[in-house]
């Protein structure tokens, strides 16, 4: 028999087979499933001609993951051997197979069709025959193998999800809690990236929600207080029942939050810091990161600010929050210089303290140095850094301020704007995601989301990565399957490779590895208070 199509490298995969041929199917198979080899052998043929160019469509998408497509080829092939009586047989319908295959690449090739449209075919075949039962070693029967799993598949629109014991899922629901800051200094933050989760929940429930149910995300306000962040944990675990946590915001609180998510081994996902305490290595877990670490930012500011401004290091100094925030993004500081072969022991570090605006203690020390300072990596909120800039501008024209993500580019643009144009000089933010007035395809579907389910927001850089961090979860539990339950999305998760969500770079978790993004963009804002794209290298 030809194995051409059988031992292609796989691909990755999500999404159902059209409601019209999994009806046919179901119908086919009913009719014929006990008839004779002949008769078995031809519904192969018509179920390749089906089957075949969702299959090749799959294989030539980046975002439909490969072992998954090859678990659908797994299984047609025990069907087809179980349908045919001898090797000729066999051989012609592999062939016929390969063709379909084929046009279904070509379908790709040539955008007849697209990979959503791939994704969800394939999830939902591979729903279908997740049923299968397991068979003896005899050998799977045709009637078995795919009857079953089409019948199911054909009525999973109108009937409930079997009932579930797990935390937080039900038949019909999936509840998710996330604890932000909705007052304090990092508000916007946190209303921001509520709203990406949303966005991206929102535009999944509206296409029939995953895997038949709906995403639901209830918030907590901890106004950015540690102190504040337990209770609202337990909140959402205890009371609201959610499964998991998405997107809660914060490092100070994190050291709160994580504890109590592993104790009860609850999903702990895309969190809003670039802190260590969600990056220990081994990784936790049930601990997730899709962003970059506020080392890596601080890295990439610190060669940008020392290879193409051409700075010293002696010229650069450090505005950080009085907290394990401002110690982790330091710390990054720190550690670049040293990979730079510099010498980190005399970094001057600024303070100021957490949902305060004093900054006059930063500034007066800034002021008192006797070897000038041209640039401030900046590890803060968004209106201590705003008042930072506020209060030096004049006092040292041509300051570079480089702020990491967690700043809220969007919110501090605001805030400068409302100071003047000239406010805006000089202002860096290193982004986790690319710039939000560009024209990537994930960039492109978040502002059309917006759009639609949001109007009246503005795109902004801290949504986009609640919204890209929540498609990246989404991806993993529609191909975790109907029987959802954190061991086993934790599973999925562990083994997600090069999942294509339009960044341009590709987002990987393995089980050493819990941070899918490593790539670090630059944006410089302008006098007009939008931030342009700038090269850190």
């Amino acid at each position: 028999m030809s194995n051409q199509w059988f031992n292609l490298t796989p691909v990755r995969s999500s999404c159902l087979l059209p409601r019209g041929v999994i009806v046919l199917l179901g119908a086919l198979l009913a009719n014929d499933a006990s008839s004779a080899a002949g008769d078995n052998l031809s519904v192969v043929r018509d179920l390749a001609s089906r089957v075949g160019p969702i299959i090749g469509s799959a294989l030539a998408c980046q975002n439909v993951a490969r072992p998954r497509v090859q678990v659908i080829i797994d299984k047609f092939q025990a069907v087809i051997r179980e349908a045919s009586s001898n090797e000729a047989e066999r051989a012609d319908v592999a062939r016929l197979l390969d063709r379909y295959v084929s046009d279904g690449r070509t379908a790709i090739a040539t955008a007849k069709t697209d990979c959503r449209i791939a994704d969800r075919q394939v999830a939902d075949l591979e729903q279908s025959l997740g049923q299968i039962p397991p068979q003896p070693s005899s050998g799977p029967s045709l009637a078995d193998a795919i009857a079953p799993a089409a019948a199911n598949a054909a009525t999973a629109p109108t009937q409930p999800l079997p009932p579930t014991n797990v935390h937080g899922v039900t038949d019909r629901e999936i509840r998710f809690g996330i604890v932000v800051p909705f007052s304090g200094s990092a508000k916007e933050n946190g209303k921001n990236m509520k709203l990406g989760i949303e966005l991206a929940f929102a535009r999944a429930n509206d296409n029939g929600g995953v895997n038949g149910r709906t995403l639901k995300l209830i918030p907590a306000d901890d106004g950015f207080e540690p102190t504040r962040t337990l209770d609202a944990m337990k909140t959402l675990w205890d009371k609201e029942q959610v499964f998991g946590f998405i997107g809660n915001l914060g490092t100070p609180t994190a050291a709160v939050a994580v504890p109590y998510a592993l104790e009860r081994r609850a999903l702990f996902f895309g969190p809003l810091t670039g802190a260590s305490i969600v990056r220990h290595d081994p990784p936790d877990r049930y601990v997730f990161n899709y962003r970059p670490s506020y080392t890596e930012e601080a890295d990439a500011a610190v060669r940008y600010l020392l290879k193409i401004r051409k700075l010293q290091p002696r010229q650069i100094a450090v505005f950080a929050q009085n907290d394990s925030y401002g110690d982790s993004g330091f710390a990054g500081v720190a550690k670049a210089f040293r990979a730079l072969g510099v010498n980190d022991s005399a970094i001057l570090r600024l303070n100021y303290n957490r949902n305060t605006i004093d900054v006059d203690e930063a500034v007066n020390q800034l002021r008192l140095q006797k070897v000038p300072i041209r640039a401030v990596v900046m590890i803060a909120t968004t209106r201590p850094a705003a008042k930072f800039i506020e209060k030096t501008r004049d006092l040292f024209p041509g300051m570079i301020y480089s702020n990491v993500s967690a700043v809220g580019a969007s919110s501090l643009a605001e805030e400068l704007m409302l100071l003047g144009p000239r406010f805006t000089q000089g202002v860096i933010v290193t982004q986790t995601v690319p710039a939000v007035s560009g024209y990537s395809s994930v960039v492109l579907e978040y502002k059309n989301a917006l759009a639609k389910y949001f109007p009246g927001e503005s795109p902004d850089y801290i949504s986009l990565e609640g919204f890209i961090s929540a498609n990246v979860l989404i991806d993993a539990i529609r191909r975790c399957g109907p029987q959802l339950e954190t061991e086993r999305l934790v599973d999925i998760l562990e083994n997600t490779r090069n999942l294509d969500v339009g960044l341009g770079t590709p987002l990987t978790f393995t089980r050493g590895e819990h941070q899918a993004s490593h790539k670090v963009w630059g944006t410089s804002l302008d006098e007009t208070g939008k931030y342009q794209p700038i090269e850190l290298e």
